[in-house]
C-alpha cells in the first residue's frame, strides 16, 4: 500500500498539494489556475480525473484562486467551511461545495481526512492530516505557531508538507514594512525555518520518510538555506524543498521504511492517466 505526492505550487503566488494513489487522490487548496493545474499534473503523469475533492485551509487568494474553474470543469467537490466560503467570496455550485468541521473525519473513496485548527489571520483556518490505511500525510502551512494541534498530528505522519516561511534575519532586514513584519512573525502569519526545524527536531516520529518544506518567502527565505538547515538534522526522512515556480517530483509513501527516492519519471509509469 502505497501514496504518492507532490506539490504541484507553493507559495504566496499559489498553493497546491497533490495526495493519492493510483486511482484517487485529493487536493489541499487550489491556488494556481486550472490550465496551470492541469499543465503540472500532466508533467507529472497524474490526472485531474482522479481528482475526488479539494480541502481548502483558508480563503487567501493563493490558495483558492483555481478553485471556480477547477470545480466546475471537473466537477470536484470542494470541502470548506462556511465562513472560508463567504470571507473568499466564492460562488459556489451548490452541489459541489460542502461543509466540513473541526475534527470531523471525512471520507473520500479510501481516504480519511481529518481537519483541525491553527493560527493564521483567517476567517477558519485549518490544516489537514490525510490517511489512507496506515499511512498518514500531513498539511502545515500558513501557521502562525506551532500548538498542539500541530503536534499531536505531526508526530503520526509519514510524510507532510511542512511551512518553512522566513529566515529571521532576512525579514528583519528585509524591505517590508514594519507592519507587515509583525504580521508574519506575529503569530498569527507564518512559520520561520527556526520555528519549523524546533518542530521537525523535536517531534518528528521515525518512520517520516519525506518532509515537503513549503510556502517559503520570494523575499524573506532561500531555498538553499532552507536545505542546509534541514538536511543537517533529517536523519533517514528525504528533505525537499517545494518550489513557487514550478511541481515537485512525484514521491511514493509507504507505511514501512521504503527507498522513495522515486522520480517524476519512475513514478508516473506507475500510476495510469484516464
Amino acid at each position: 500500500m502505497s501514496l504518492f505526492i507532490a506539490s504541484l505550487n507553493s507559495g504566496s503566488n499559489g498553493n497546491c498539494y497533490y495526495i493519492g494513489n493510483s486511482t484517487e487522490a485529493i487536493l489541499v487548496d487550489a491556488g494556481i489556475s486550472c490550465r496551470e493545474t492541469e499543465r503540472r499534473m500532466k508533467r507529472l503523469g497524474l490526472s485531474l480525473n482522479n481528482v475526488k475533492a479539494i480541502f481548502v485551509s483558508h480563503e487567501h487568494t493563493d490558495h483558492i484562486r483555481g478553485i471556480p474553474v477547477l470545480a466546475k470543469k471537473y466537477q470536484v467537490p470542494v470541502y470548506i467551511t462556511e465562513a472560508t466560503c463567504r470571507h473568499g467570496r466564492l460562488l459556489p455550485e451548490e452541489h459541489l461545495f460542502l461543509s466540513f468541521c473541526t475534527h470531523q473525519q471525512v471520507s473520500i473513496g479510501g481516504f480519511t481526512i481529518t481537519a483541525f485548527p491553527k493560527f493564521h489571520d483567517a476567517a477558519e483556518p485549518h490544516s489537514f492530516l490525510v490517511s489512507y490505511g496506515d499511512i498518514n500525510i500531513g498539511v502545515f502551512t500558513d501557521i502562525g505557531r506551532v500548538c498542539e494541534h500541530v503536534i499531536h498530528h505531526f508526530k503520526q505522519c509519514h510524510a507532510a508538507f511542512l511551512e518553512a516561511n522566513y529566515d529571521e534575519v532576512l525579514l528583519e532586514t528585509g524591505r517590508y514594512p514594519y507592519y507587515l513584519k509583525n504580521r508574519i512573525r506575529g503569530g498569527y502569519g507564518h512559520l520561520s525555518n527556526t520555528q519549523a526545524l524546533e518542530l521537525f527536531k523535536l517531534h518528528k516520529p521515525d518512520h517520516m520518510s519525506h518532509l515537503i518544506l513549503a510556502h517559503l518567502s520570494k523575499d524573506n527565505n532561500r531555498p538553499e538555506l532552507v536545505q542546509q538547515l534541514f538536511d543537517q538534522h533529517a536523519g533517514n526522512t528525504q528533505i525537499i524543498v517545494a518550489s513557487r515556480y514550478e511541481e515537485t517530483a512525484v514521491y511514493r509513501i509507504g507505511a514501512a521504511a521504503v527507498d522513495d527516492s522515486a522520480t517524476t519519471n519512475s513514478v508516473a509509469q506507475q500510476i495510469p492517466m484516464f
